[in-house]
């Protein structure tokens, strides 16, 4: 069982009580004490045992029927394994078959030795509501009978099942358990905990339980448990692992016993006379992990692997019990090794020399010796999860993965894109050899697959290289100040991660807002009337404003989004109050770039009035400014000494916000799209060229790292440690 030192739990905990003082379903809701209290004696908690008598998992099940059918999860019994069943009153009960099972609804109906129990009432779940009250009782992370409330919040399509999503704190253990409205009548079955949040889970609805005991198909407990097993004439296993049959192959999962994980399942059948040949297709889960083909086994620690390993192949020689007794004979990437698909594997032993192929390509050559006779079979290491198929052993193999015919490939190709379909010469053709055939058609839509990929990509990257030059374009004006259109800069900012904006559209739309602002200015009005209008029209008229409670949204960077939303950063608004100023003819507007929390100015001779665009517009006095600045930075700086930024500065200052926001969560060659603009703005930036150095070596791309970092090694700027540039250069030669 398993023990915990603390934990807390949100359930309700009753005690036990053979003595049950009202039939469920009850006329009346009950409240959550006595309907605890009722179905305890329904419950059961299931054991699930692994190969070796351990403890495996903890579910739940509840009484269906009298006579003694229990009701759960198909996934809590698991296949060709052992099962306990425990009631309330801590008898275990003896399952004699596995009375109904759908593989589908992940549901189960086991019968145990035994009569009289007291079943709970199946509702029709199809009358529950939204928002219905609803309890469930299970044993979450082995904590029997644990009791919990919550509510039906929604019904949802999961792999094309209708369930029903559940408001409760489902956790490990709860699995099988029912769920029942409060008056005691079960309308689902506790299968699903959701991935986003702790309180939400789903249960399969209880009307799909009804066929399965109207119409079941029962399998007694001895055959249920030989279910996936290998056939022990055919397979031996070494080292534990969980070998299981699958779909006319075998699957491994679990870590085996032996050092590094490892875990063998030697075939039985007889040795042909050398030379001969062994093959089989292999298929990683994860290709973090290890599993092929082994030969010369004899049946401990010694034998040959051939295998993939972490993303490469690798041969190696088994001489003992741990890695200081285990060789790899030679291992390598190839191109011919096939990530996260199927691939052939085939040794051809020839008593002095044995070759290694992956998916008919030549890997490795090698006339290493040591061992020599032995069992062949499969292996796995580490906590891999693998799927073998077509096994094979004789003097000479079928190796499907080798090239088809040059001119049926090609007819293959060229037909299966026509109208017309196949010519009955070339299916007749592929029938020599359909395994080819298909796999042959199969690899070329993954490579035109793959080259779609590549080029939509391609097209991407340049169209964020096409942004990048026309932002530069903008500042080749001599007075960037005074020529540049800081709107449509910030625009071009927006349309690199959205290729769908238009430009034209946003910078009528402020043409317009220009236009009704000027239409309120009087002939009398002077700078600062003038201004005071446009902020009013701006914040109060249109309600734009500051987004507190989303600041750090990638929205609030792009000025199409604050025009749609009404909604920005400090930096953004301020650009709004700038560029619809310049348009309506009020001069002096300026951008102050202090830290923390944007602000704009305007100057008039020795005056200047602040104005915080993030804050509805206000104006600010010295004294506030200097407050402000002092809140968002932590630092006391008079206000006459806060820079006024250039437009470039600008721009620059909204690619490192979204830089900030995006490096959290986007690909190193994604974040690529903010720095290569950051660069072509400001070339001398040392800071911004080792960032982008650093993203190409993480995004693959050498050759244009090495010239930033040349860049650094050449200008020595300084702030930055030129000793570990250099380290890094040398490194990718």
């Amino acid at each position: 069982m398993h023990k915990f030192t603390v934990f807390i739990v949100i359930s309700f905990l009753v005690s036990f009580s053979s003595s049950i003082s009202q039939v469920l379903p009850t006329e009346k809701p009950l409240e959550a004490k006595s309907l605890a209290k009722q179905i305890r004696d329904s419950i059961v908690v299931l054991t699930q045992f692994g190969r070796d008598e351990n403890e495996e998992g903890v579910g739940t099940g509840f009484v269906v029927s009298s006579d003694g059918l229990i009701a759960t999860s198909l996934h809590v019994i698991g296949e060709g394994r052992p099962i306990r069943v425990r009631l309330a009153n801590g008898d275990d009960l003896e399952v004699t078959s596995v009375y109904a099972w759908d593989r589908t609804l992940d549901l189960a109906i086991l019968r145990v030795n035994k009569t009289g129990l007291t079943p709970l009432p199946i509702g029709d779940s199809s009358k529950l509501s939204q928002g219905s009250a609803v309890v469930a009782m299970g044993t979450p992370h082995g904590l029997d009978f644990s009791f919990v409330q919550g509510v039906v919040s929604a019904r949802r399509i999961i792999e094309n099942v209708e369930m029903l999503q559940v408001a409760l704190p489902i956790e490990p253990g709860n699995s099988g358990g029912p769920m029942l409205d409060l008056y005691g009548r079960v309308h689902g079955v506790i299968t699903l905990k959701s991935l986003v949040t702790n309180n939400l889970g789903f249960a399969i609805p209880s009307n799909l339980l009804k066929p399965l005991l109207e119409k079941p198909n029962p399998v007694p407990i001895k055959r249920w448990m030989t279910i996936g097993q290998l056939n022990p004439m055919e397979w031996t296993t070494v080292f534990g692992g969980h070998w299981k049959k699958k779909g006319g192959g075998i699957r491994v999962s679990n870590v085996g016993d032996s050092f590094g994980g490892r875990a063998l399942c030697l075939s039985t059948q007889k040795l042909p006379d050398i030379p001969y040949e062994l093959a089989v297709e292999v298929k990683l889960q994860d290709e973090s992990g290890a599993a092929g083909l082994v030969w010369a086994a004899d049946g401990g620690n010694k034998h040959y692997g051939f295998y993939p390993s972490g993303g490469q192949m690798r041969l190696t020689r088994f001489d003992g019990a741990n890695v200081f007794s285990w060789t790899i004979l030679d291992q390598r990437i190839t191109r011919h090794y096939l990530p996260k698909d199927w691939n052939t594997l085939r040794v051809r032993n020839e008593g002095d020399r044995f070759y290694c192929f992956v998916n008919g390509h030549l890997i490795f050559e090698s006339s290493d010796n040591i061992l020599s006779a032995g069992s062949v079979g499969l292996a796995k290491f580490r906590n891999t999860i693998a799927s073998f198929r077509n096994f094979q052993l004789d003097k000479k193999v079928l190796d499907n993965s080798e090239p088809i015919d040059t001119t049926l490939g090609q007819a293959l190709v060229f037909e299966s894109t026509r109208s017309g379909g196949f010519k009955e010469t070339t299916i007749a053709s592929a029938g020599a050899s359909p395994m080819k055939a298909l796999r042959h058609l199969d690899s070329e839509a993954k490579r035109l697959e793959q080259q779609a990929t590549m080029l939509r990509q391609s097209s991407k990257e340049l169209h964020r290289l096409l942004m990048r030059d026309q932002l530069v374009k903008l500042f080749e004006n001599e007075n960037e100040n005074n020529g540049v259109d800081l709107f449509r800069a910030s625009m071009l900012i927006a349309k690199i991660d959205d290729p769908s904006i238009d430009i034209n559209y946003y910078e009528k739309q402020l043409k317009l807002m220009a236009d009704e602002v000027s239409e309120k200015f009087d002939p009398v009005d002077d700078s600062d009337t003038k201004l005071n209008k446009m902020l009013s029209y701006i914040f109060q008229e249109n309600g734009f404003h500051g987004s507190r409670q989303d600041y750090y949204n990638q929205a609030n960077s792009y000025m199409n989004r604050v025009l749609d939303d009404r909604e920005g950063l400090p930096i953004t608004l301020s650009i709004l109050v700038m560029e619809l100023a310049r348009q309506c003819g009020i001069s002096n507007i300026v951008g102050v770039g202090a830290p923390g929390h944007f602000l704009v100015k305007q100057k008039q001779g020795t005056r200047e009035q602040y104005i915080d665009p993030f804050d509805g517009g206000k104006l600010l006095t010295i004294e506030e400014t200097e407050k402000l600045v002092k809140e968002n930075s932590g630092r006391s700086i008079p206000a006459d000494e806060l820079p006024v930024s250039t437009k470039r500065e600008i721009v620059l200052r909204m690619l490192r916000n979204l830089m900030g926001v995006a490096q959290n969560k986007d690909a190193p060659a994604d974040l690529l799209r903010y720095v290569e603009p950051m660069v072509a703005l400001q070339p001398d930036s040392a800071f911004d060229r080792w960032t982008r150095a650093v993203l190409l070596i993480q995004s693959r791309k050498i050759d244009s790292a090495k010239k930033d970092l040349e860049w650094i090694l050449q200008n020595k700027p300084v702030g930055i440690d030129l000793k570990r540039v250099l380290e890094i250069y040398h490194s990718l030669q």
